[in-house]
């Protein structure tokens, strides 16, 4: 199809026209359209390090003690509480320590308590008996006569030496042994738990046997094998007068 010179001139305006047209419309719909704008966001952490009075607490926890037997104990609060340092320094100072029901001379489970505006917190305090050595030992086997009395102190039967404070912790056992039947018999003592065993041997008194005096022996004639035997070597005793004289001089023929 061939257009003349005056057709190619009207399709040439009325291209150029529909171009300026599409050309203003692009710019006047990129002035209603609104841009995307992508923000990015970052988180700046630093640590900080919480002040000491920031840190403080006000919560208080006590705690339960034990001490042997007459050990003093605290007058300070803060050696009954747990984290006691941890404590708001104020809170601290109004608490009010109690330990008057505490007897440490005996052993035994008390309870203390500790005050704060008006709200008490108990705990408790064991006073408990002192820790013994621990110490081993041996018995005797001890020889008596018929008759003779059975020592009832501890340290006659312990071969060592032992100190005070385990003697009187001691328990001596006597009770099977009869000292007035010949045969052996046998003894305990026991400390700590631990009971140890010994023997005691009583043997009859014989067919001879030594009586007493019926008298009483003066001073300078003190009784030796039931009889008065003078202190002076030179003298004898006289039963008759009681006193001490004179040997009698041996005569020679």
């Amino acid at each position: 199809m061939k257009f003349n010179n005056k057709e190619k001139v009207i399709l040439s305006i009325v291209m150029a026209v529909w171009g300026l047209f599409f050309i203003g419309s692009g710019f006047v719909m990129q002035k209603q359209i609104k841009p995307i704008i992508h923000t990015e966001y970052s988180l700046d952490v630093k640590a900080r390090k919480i002040p000491e009075a920031q840190a403080k607490t006000n919560e208080i926890k006590i705690k339960d003690l034990t001490i042997e037997i007459n050990n003093p104990i605290s007058v300070e609060v803060k050696d009954y509480l747990e984290d006691a340092d941890k404590l708001d320094d104020k809170v601290l100072r109004a608490l009010k320590l109690d330990t008057s029901l505490v007897n440490i001379n005996q052993a035994g489970e008390y309870q203390y308590t500790i005050t704060y505006k008006k709200k008490k917190y108990i705990g408790k305090i064991t006073v408990k008996e002192k820790e013994l050595p621990n110490v081993t030992f041996t018995l005797k086997t001890v020889t008596l006569k018929v008759g003779d009395a059975l020592s009832t102190n501890p340290r006659s039967y312990i071969n060592e030496k032992i100190s005070n404070e385990v003697y009187n912790n001691l328990t001596l056992d006597l009770s099977k042994v009869d000292n007035a039947t010949a045969g052996t018999y046998d003894y305990y003592i026991t400390y700590k738990g631990t009971k140890y065993q010994g023997k005691i041997i009583i043997q009859s008194l014989g067919p001879t046997v030594m009586t007493k005096t019926t008298e009483s022996c003066p001073t300078e004639a003190p009784e030796k094998d039931g009889k008065c035997v003078c202190s002076d070597l030179t003298k004898e005793y006289d039963a008759a007068t009681k006193t001490c004289i004179e040997k009698a001089k041996e005569t020679t023929e």
